[in-house]
């Protein structure tokens, strides 16, 4: 009676089908999970013969697991508010590195930091990607661990170029001085220096300035210098009669032209300073001007910033950790890496809402969130799981119903064997 094993290998896969669709309910809450799908094919036996039409007779032997594959659909990520979460928006996979060391690839992107400050999934792996020196991302850097807290500092940057909005009273007497501007400024330390700039009257429509900066703040020099102040630049200002400056001002573009001033090597053991004093505003007009009103200083903006403290992160679309620091600055810690295969079927799952590559999958492609088709990223977000409920339980209603059908041809069959032995014994 051979033939039992026909509606058994039915009983197998209706209970393949029910261990796949438990399995993507039980997961309907899971981040990152793709809903799984079970299908068949049959089992052929033998065609040894033919009937009068020459039509083949053929025998099945049952049916018999063809594949098991993911629906690997992006479902909407949900705001979590949460900066360490991330969601794909797209083709592609995290990368994690397991604890012992092997990576995986996940879609689940609820992360957070562990005690060293590394960018971690819920069972320990780390989130690789691009590291970061000085807020420059090295993208062909070997991918490691993502550090974004514990104790990070931001570097400390010498400001290259300042600017302010800076009017001079035409009422001013000739040889007589305006109030001076006091420009906040940053050295390689991070240590603030003071520049201030002194303005006289010299004639009509035109002004000298000088650039100075504390003695005391400048490395001693031999002989010492018995002045408070050291000038570090110093020049001419000329205006036309509506009070628009005419010079320094570049002839082939007609735009004021920056002034360069040079402060020579500091105190603190910071390096010696070259900044541009911008008289140009971003449409190319003069940030300095001679009015009938009284002279004044407004609107300093400079570069550059003393070291500080990581307070926050964000994650860009392109994977960028974003750091925020004590000092108001931002500067990139790092970049998230997203991996693509060629054939997503053929990744292996090995728990922990891990992927493995394989022969089948192809080797994964490394590169930047939103380039070569890989997805973007979407910060303070996670991925949701893409089973639907209304449709697992249609289908586990077909399941049952094959798996019942089949469990009634095994009790036919039975019945049919007794009634056989019966007949044989009598």
């Amino acid at each position: 009676m051979s033939f039992f094993s026909v509606p058994l290998s039915g009983l197998n896969a209706s209970q393949s089908a029910l261990q796949a669709i438990s399995s993507n309910l039980s997961n309907v809450d899971t981040d990152g999970y793709k809903d799984q799908n079970v299908t068949f094919s049959d089992l052929f036996s033998q065609a040894s013969s033919s009937n009068g039409a020459l039509d083949p007779l053929q025998t099945g032997a049952g049916v018999t697991t063809a594949s098991t594959t993911s629906n690997f659909t992006t479902v909407a990520s949900t705001p979590t508010g949460i900066a360490s979460n991330m969601a794909l928006n797209g083709n592609g996979f995290f990368i994690l590195q397991q604890p012992g060391g092997a990576i995986g690839y996940s879609r689940a992107g609820d992360f957070t930091t562990n005690k060293a400050g590394q960018l971690v999934a819920p069972d320990g792996s780390l989130v690789m990607g691009y590291p970061a020196q000085n807020g420059v991302v090295n993208t062909a850097a070997v991918l490691q661990p993502l550090q974004i807290g514990t104790g990070l500092t931001g570097p400390a940057t010498a400001t290259t170029k300042f600017s302010a909005d800076i009017s001079l009273d035409s009422a001013t007497g000739i040889g007589e001085t305006a109030p001076s501007s006091a420009i906040t400024v940053y050295d390689s330390l991070g240590q603030v220096q003071n520049l201030q700039i002194n303005y006289t009257k010299t004639a009509a429509n035109t002004w000298s300035y000088t650039v100075t900066v504390p003695t005391s703040s400048l490395a001693p020099t031999t002989p010492p210098s018995t002045s408070t102040t050291t000038t570090v630049a110093s020049g001419n200002l000329t205006f036309n009669s509506n009070g628009v400056l005419t010079s320094p001002v570049d002839p082939a573009t007609g735009k004021p032209s920056p002034v360069s001033i040079s402060i020579p090597a500091l105190s603190d053991g910071a390096a010696a300073m070259n900044i541009s004093w911008n008289l140009a505003d971003s449409s190319g007009g003069s940030t300095i001007s001679q009015t009938d009103l009284a002279s004044g200083t407004s609107n300093e903006v400079s570069d550059g910033n003393a070291a500080g403290t990581l307070q926050g992160f964000s994650v860009e679309a392109d994977g960028t950790v974003e750091g925020q620091f004590s000092t108001g600055g931002t500067i990139a810690l790092g970049q998230v890496a997203v991996a693509t295969v060629e054939n997503t079927q053929g990744l292996q799952q090995i728990g922990n809402n891990l992927f493995q590559v394989t022969a089948g999958s192809g080797q994964a492609q490394v590169g930047i969130a939103g380039t070569g088709g890989r997805a973007t990223v979407i910060g303070g977000a996670v991925e949701g799981s893409n089973v639907d409920v209304a449709s697992e339980f249609s289908k586990m209603i077909v399941a049952q119903q094959a798996y019942e059908a089949n469990a009634k041809t095994v009790t036919t069959f039975d019945q049919v064997e007794q009634a056989t032995l019966a007949m044989l014994t009598t």
